[in-house]
This record gives structure tokens, sequence and C-alpha cells, in this order.
């Protein structure tokens, strides 16, 4: 297979056309067609099928897309660890995590990593699904778990506790639950069942300080913490978070302060490649750093 033509193809199914990828590429779109043409005859194989909206992989297109574009992702990490310096660590740096950290506390704090490292461009990408950082979908992770590959390398971060808060608008209506049987009389705001919680017993609340055998039946659910965390805000009920999502300035309170939810473990992920990397080292030191000044 021929690397140009490889390179092409993930282009175009990056791009979902030959015109796009063409532009992405400085290339003409007959260009673009011939190349994808060959390489398909090359294969004995189709690649694409075409739609009235654009291109869509075959089956044997997705095979060769997840493999070239693990390459292509190899590529560019070498690429950036060849021009790094440890003097100047620079390049690309893309990390993720769950879509409550990641707005809430993270978010925050990247402008001072920016200054102190100018030469790195970062972009964060919030999502509750794991992403795949072996294939190069990012390049860290700070993850809610520990991962389970073990081409992964992990460092434990910080212990996230959970409590149970409520707006005072909404206490200063409802009162506020002295025992966590007084939840049974209460609003509560729940994870979505059938959603992917990013953590582990999400809907705890629903059963503590309950008779046995019996579940609260929540007055609204959500499948992101930080939907429940603005729902609180908004006075609709009480609810457990994370620490890291409330502050002073967060417009909510503190309930029942001796009830509290699962601990949770966080861990600063990367794949093996960037082990050797300045930029992963440099980002690593200032999460820890801004864990120590953060009273979880």
């Amino acid at each position: 297979m021929d690397w140009d033509k490889l390179r092409i193809f993930h282009a175009v199914a990056e791009a979902g056309s030959f015109t796009r990828a063409g532009e992405a590429l400085r290339l003409s779109q007959s260009a673009v067609s011939r190349q994808m043409s060959a390489l398909e005859q090359s294969l004995k194989a189709p690649l694409f099928q075409r739609h009235a909206r654009g291109l869509v992989l075959t089956e044997q297109g997705r095979l060769l897309y997840g493999t070239v574009h693990e390459v292509v992702a190899q590529l560019a990490r070498t690429q950036a660890l060849l021009s790094e310096t440890a003097e100047h660590p620079s390049g690309p740096l893309t990390l993720t995590t769950t879509v409550g950290l990641g707005s809430i506390w993270l978010t925050p704090r990247i402008k001072q990593f920016i200054e102190l490292h100018p030469e790195i461009s970062v972009s964060l990408i919030v999502d509750d699904r794991e992403l795949n950082l072996s294939i190069g979908e990012a390049d860290i992770a700070i993850r809610m778990a520990p991962p389970k590959n073990p081409d992964l390398i992990q460092r434990h971060l910080m212990t996230v506790h959970i409590h149970v808060y409520g707006s005072p608008e909404y206490l200063a209506e409802h009162g506020t639950p002295k025992t966590p049987q007084d939840l049974d009389h209460h609003r509560l705001i729940a994870y979505t069942e059938e959603a992917l919680a990013p953590i582990a017993d999400a809907n705890w609340l629903m059963a503590a300080g309950a008779a046995p055998g019996d579940k609260r039946q929540p007055v609204f659910t959500v499948n992101s913490i930080y939907g429940i965390f603005r729902a609180v805000q908004s006075g609709l009920g009480i609810a457990s978070l994370p620490d890291y999502l409330v502050g002073p300035k967060s417009g909510v309170v503190q309930v029942l302060p001796e009830l509290e939810g699962p601990n949770i473990d966080a861990y600063f992920v990367y794949p093996e490649a960037l082990r050797n990397s300045k930029r992963v080292a440099v980002f690593r030191d200032f999460l820890i750093r801004q864990v120590s000044k953060t009273p979880f």
C-alpha cells in the first residue's frame, strides 16, 4: 500500500468528501478521486459508499481507517517528541476528562498553564466516555478509575469526595433535611439510569437512609454530573455532587454533612509512547501542584 494514497485516504475519511479533502491537501478533486480509485483497485475492495450527504466508509474502509488513523497519530506524536526540548517543551497536547471535572475544575486552570508554557497548544475534550489513548484520540486523560489497558501509564492524582447539596432558595422553600430519612420528603435529582455514569454508584443517594428495600424516585434525571449541578443551582432539588464542582461562588450549600457518598480516585493517564514527552511531564507536574492547592 502506497503511503501517499493512504494519507489521502485518511484525509477523505476525515472530511467525508473528495472536495473538502482536496482543499485540505491542496489537491484537485479529480486528483483525489483518481488516487482513491487506484487504492481501491490495488486493495480489490471498495472503501467508500457514495451518498447524497457525502462519502461513508464501507466495512473494509473502516478497517483500513482504524489502522491508518493510528499510524497518523503515532507519527504526530513522534514529530512532537522530536521537536520539543527539555528547556522549552512545545507542540500540541490533547487532554480528555469527564464533562464535570473538565468544565468546572480544569478549564479555569488552563490559562495559568498556557501562561507558563506558551509554546504548548492545549486542546481539551470533555466526554464522560473514555477516549482511546492508544490510537491517539487524546494524549493524556484524567480518569475516575484506574485504566484497564496495561499499555497505559497511570499516576494517582487525587481522591474526590462526594456530599449532598442544595441551593439556599430550595432549602428556604422546602426546609433543610436533618437526617438521611428526611430525604423521603424532598425533591431529589439523579443520574439517568440508562446512561454511562462517569463515577460508580452515581445514584447512591436514592437509597441513603431509606427503608430496607425502598428506593426513592427522583424528580428529575439527567445524564451529566454537570447537568445535575446546574439543576441543583436552579433550586430544583437536592443531589449528591463531587466536591470539586462546589466552590464559594457556586450557589449551592452542603446539607447532611455527615452523609458522604463513595470516594472517587482520579488518575493521570497517558500511553507508553509518551513516557518521555516533556509536554506530558510539565502538564502532570502542573496538575499535581493545582491539586495540592485545592481543598478536595
